[in-house]
């Protein structure tokens, strides 16, 4: 566990906590301290050379990679080659994956900068840029002075210190052989060195900041600090001078551009850690051998090299345990990483030989020592929004896996939907074993658009725990097609290819399920389908993110998925099953066995599967509404994707309940609130409570006013048997419930089983007020609503029915924000009845046909409802109330004389930015009158912007009387024609 204390110098949040009592005990030898008592005039001329080579760098991850999430962080870098153009910074600024990165100097000039190294390991890395970009300041290269570091050093961090720009803080160098900090146990830690500690008091920011003496030399790279105290943390600078050195030979002998430089890295992916002499006693290390190491080393030395943990599958794997000491590498006694790791980037696939000491018994090892970069990924697989790539050593040594395994740096769409976590490493994907990058790349290229495959993974929180989910492969093609990106030092860049040809991904070909790719020996009696049906649905339910997701058994097609043409049919539905005659699906064994099955028992086997499936759901039915009204509820699990979270959403997956509205052959429509399906752009899954199966709908209308949308599916995608299971319910809307009437409340529960219970209306006409929310999104407007006395709560959603379950409202959800007190504002919802006319009117025109715009639904093109409606959002006032705004006592009797219940009239909220209402209408109007017909709720005024649409001899015009600020007015207002289709939604 990290430190929380500890923290990178540019970073925060940092997780874990851990004490190190040796760390404040444990004496100092340092090489002997000379003094030099530096002026303030020396310091002055040192801070005027430095100052001016000093860079703030602005960098932005563009993705997720290895250690490092994707967003944006500013840091310091500074000069280290001016002729050259090589900026020095820190690895955690320069970042192991994609970056766009930009330098601005002392004078404000700004320029773009590229990585071109990386250190697998130590927190260091460089930038390039052109020298001849910088046109009007005079700067000078900071030269690298490791040496100069020694304890008692006098030193200043000149950086971009707390995003100050330019900040100096003065220090004095306390210990160099600090262990390497530990910030995070999921993210990127530096090991197998020692750090330099001074309190010098860095915070974000200054990550990159030179350490520099009064000669103006850098003898160290500021990298991190302990937050609860002034600590910071300094890197050496040896191995980073030579990596400069490889940087620059490789830019003298290719003057026209940099090329990528080949800098040897060796590892035995092991960790080791500096132990005093006292610690190395107690495991088990010889008086004869600590009598030799002090002979061999400086009188300083005061420990030794002891192993701390071991990557698995790594070089030292097997051979190396911890707790055993370093006594010599090659023949030569080794008390210090740097002579360590000189040698073990000086032999790089070769062997060398470790005498080492295990419970004072001393061992004799050869073993190879590994290139560092081939264990550090340069590419990665970008799918749906995720980060795939080969576990590196940094995360590999953080959760003790092998490196090289399938790693998901960023779960993207994909995957998390289907709940993988960051840091998840893939075993399983789509019935097959994953181990390496191309095995997954493989898999994907096999599976069609909209297949639904299972994935096996496991994580280092729970590494022994496999988790299974389940994957649903794009459909829509939210994100562009998977991408292999791989690392160009060269350039700086990451250079984008096709991770899959484009003829391997086909809409209705290739394995559209897990199961088409499994063997099928046998076909199963229909009393053992069902079990395991059963089994695995009961079995599939899991608890992710707190967010309960119910997963399916594998739905298998018995029918060949035919390739269809794309210009006809356009994004087709992913066709899940076919049933077969036992009542599930069958697996499609056309690529291995081919499963036989007598056509002449079909019937009599759905037959059996209806009668014991509507038996089974019928005993559990509390009511006789409820058993009518269950075949045709239906769960919605909606999700966004991130890329397409248009109009405000304000979250990435809803759940809800809805009801068929409309069932045949060819089409079936489900009525649902917009709190559950709030735009077009999304992916729906329905399950029906009436047959289980999954199925993905498609949003074909969202009313722009009224909270409720419709959403087709495919009745052929439910099989035979699903498809004679459901049902559409019926509509009851005359007459208008009223205050007092007994209603049943249906809806489903996250198990898929119907709820009910007998309620009262307390209120059919409550006006819904809802405010507007901090970020602009779609609300419920102009709507009376129904309340009742009793019901299951705020997150319960269904329908109103009769005693005969046909259905007189739907029970949906409102999204709205509260405020409580000074504090953010937080997403509320709550449930109140719609009544069902306007959803029955509009299906009504979308069945016999409409006059707007057609919509591809399953193949078949429909036309979508053009309605008219008044851009203006209407509140109530109470008679009472309008009459002390000067209402006359003439249009207050003539409104109580057309509602005696209400006794309100409508005013003028707001008006549609840029519609005509705009300029016609204020805000604090009241509406008396329309055509001269007095008006009293928001259904009259719909009812008179639909006598417009059934009259053909009418220009659209409405004769609106107003009452404005004692004075009553007449104006003519032209209503526009909006269509309900999803593709073309006014404006919030």
């Amino acid at each position: 566990m990290g430190d929380p204390l500890e923290r990178l110098g540019s970073e925060s949040a940092l997780s874990g906590s851990e004490s190190n009592l040796k760390e404040d005990l444990c004496m100092e030898i340092d090489p002997p301290f000379q003094e030099n008592v530096a002026t303030a005039e020396d310091w002055r001329k040192a801070l005027n050379k430095v100052v001016p080579a000093a860079v703030v760098l602005r960098t932005t991850a563009c993705r997720a990679f290895d250690t490092e999430s994707a967003g944006a962080s500013y840091a310091t870098g500074f000069v280290v080659d001016k002729r050259r153009g090589i900026i020095l910074t820190n690895r955690h600024v320069v970042k192991p994956g994609p970056v766009i990165a930009e330098a601005m100097f002392l004078n404000r000039e700004e320029i773009p900068v590229h990585p071109i190294y990386r250190d697998p390991v130590h927190d260091f890395g460089f930038f390039c840029y052109d020298p001849t970009a910088i046109q009007f300041l005079n700067y000078e290269e900071i030269p690298l002075a490791p040496e100069a570091a020694c304890v008692g050093l006098e030193i200043r961090v000149v950086g971009n210190d707390s995003g100050e720009k330019v900040s100096i803080l003065a220090g004095t160098l306390a210990r160099l052989d600090r262990d390497a900090p530990h910030y995070k146990r999921d993210g990127y830690n530096d090991f197998n060195t020692f750090y330099m500690q001074a309190a010098s008091g860095t915070k974000g920011g200054s990550s990159g900041s030179p350490v520099i003496d009064c000669q103006g030399r850098a003898v160290a790279l500021n990298a991190g600090s302990k937050s609860s105290s002034a600590s910071a943390f300094f890197l050496p600078l040896e191995r980073v001078m030579r990596a400069l050195r490889f940087l620059q030979m490789g830019k003298d002998s290719n003057r026209d551009k940099w090329e990528t430089v080949s800098i040897p890295r060796g590892t035995l992916q092991a960790t080791f850690l500096h132990k005093g002499f006292d610690e190395t006693r107690r495991l088990g290390l010889q008086g004869e051998t600590e009598q030799m190491v002090r002979h061999a080393m400086p009188p300083g030395e005061t420990g030794m090299l002891v192993v701390d943990s071991v990557v698995p599958g790594g070089s030292a794997h097997t051979h190396l345990e911890p707790g055993d000491v370093l006594v010599r590498v090659n023949g030569e006694v080794i008390t210090q990483f740097l002579k360590m790791e000189t040698l073990l980037d000086d032999n790089v696939d070769k062997k060398i030989e470790l005498q080492i000491e295990r419970g004072g018994t001393s061992l004799t090892l050869n073993l190879v020592v590994q290139d560092l970069h081939s264990i550090t990924p340069d590419h990665f697989l970008e799918v749906s929004g995720a980060v795939i790539h080969p576990l590196s050593y940094q995360q590999a040594r953080n959760f003790r896996f092998h490196c090289g395994l399938v790693y998901v740096a960023e779960p993207g769409y994909m995957l998390f939907r289907a709940g993988v976590p960051r840091h998840a490493i893939i075993k399983k994907f789509a019935g097959e074993e994953i181990s390496l990058l191309d095995e997954l790349i493989s898999v994907l290229s096999k599976l069609s658009r909209g297949a639904r495959v299972p994935l096996e993974y496991i994580s280092y929180m729970d590494r022994h725990r496999r988790k299974s989910v389940l994957v649903t492969i794009d459909r829509h093609e939210w994100y562009a097609p998977a991408q292999i990106y791989r690392r160009d030092d060269s350039s700086g860049l990451w250079i984008a290819k096709p991770a899959i040809q484009t003829e391997s991904l086909k809409q209705s070909s290739g394995i559209s399920d897990f199961g088409q790719g499994l063997t099928c020996e046998s076909v199963m009696s229909s009393g053992e389908a069902t079990q395991m049906e059963h089994t695995n649905q009961d079995g599939n339910l899991e608890l992710i993110d707190g967010v309960t997701s119910m997963e399916t058994s594998y739905e298998h097609s018995s029918e060949e998925l035919q390739s269809q043409d794309d210009s006809v049919i356009g994004n087709k539905k992913r066709r899940v099953s076919d049933l077969s005659p036992d009542g599930i699906v069958v697996a499609d064994c056309s690529l291995h066995e081919t499963a036989e099955v007598k056509l002449e028992d079909q019937a009599r086997m759905d037959d059996e599967v209806l009668r014991d499936y509507q038996g089974a759901t019928g005993a559990a039915n509390a009511s006789f509404a409820e058993s009518v009204i269950e075949p045709t509820l239906v769960m919605f699990e909606v999700h966004v994707p991130p890329s397409v979270m248009l109009d405000g959403v304000h979250a990435q997956h809803f759940f809800g309940t809805g009801f068929i509205i409309y069932h045949s052959k060819d089409m079936g429509l489900v009525a649902v609130d917009k709190n559950t399906v709030a735009i077009s752009a999304s992916d729906v899954i329905l399950s029906f409570a009436a047959f289980p199966i999954e199925i993905p709908g498609e949003v074909v209308f969202l009313h722009p006013v009224h909270n409720y949308a419709f959403v087709a599916y495919d009745p052929k995608d439910l099989g035979v048997v699903g498809a004679s299971m459901v049902r559409a319910a019926e509509l009851f809307p005359e007459p208008a419930l009223r205050r007092g009437d007994s209603v049943y409340l249906i809806g489903l529960s996250r198990s898929l089983q119907a709820t009910s219970r007998k309620s009262i209306v307390t209120n059919p006409c409550a006006a819904l007020n809802i405010g507007s929310a901090d970020c602009p999104r779609y609300r419920a407007t102009n709507m009376e609503v129904i309340e009742l006395d009793t019901d299951f709560g705020s997150t319960f959603s269904g329908v109103l029915t009769d005693e005969q379950g046909r259905v007189q409202a739907i029970w949906a959800s409102f999204s709205t924000q509260l405020k409580f007190g000074c504090s953010t504002s937080e997403d509320h919802q709550f449930v109140r009845g719609i009544p069902i006319y306007t959803i029955s009117e509009v299906l009504e025109k979308i069945i016999h046909g409409a006059n707007g715009p057609a919509l591809l639904i399953n193949g078949v093109k429909k036309p979508m409802p053009l309605n008219r409606i008044l851009e203006v959002e209407l509140y109530p006032t109470l008679l009472s109330k309008a009459r002390s705004f000067g209402l006359s006592d003439h249009w207050v009797q003539a409104l109580v004389k057309k509602d005696p219940i209400r006794r309100q009239v409508l005013r003028v909220k707001g008006c549609l930015a840029g519609s005509r209402a705009e300029n016609l209408l204020e805000q604090g109007d009241m509406i008396l009158a329309v055509n001269k017909e007095p008006v009293t709720c928001f259904r009259d005024i719909e009812n008179a912007c639909q006598v417009l649409d059934r009259s053909n001899d009418n220009d659209g015009l409405l004769n609106m009387t107003i009452f404005r600020q004692v004075r009553q007015l007449i104006i003519l207002y032209l209503l526009s024609l909006y269509t309900d289709s999803p593709f073309y939604l006014p404006g919030t």
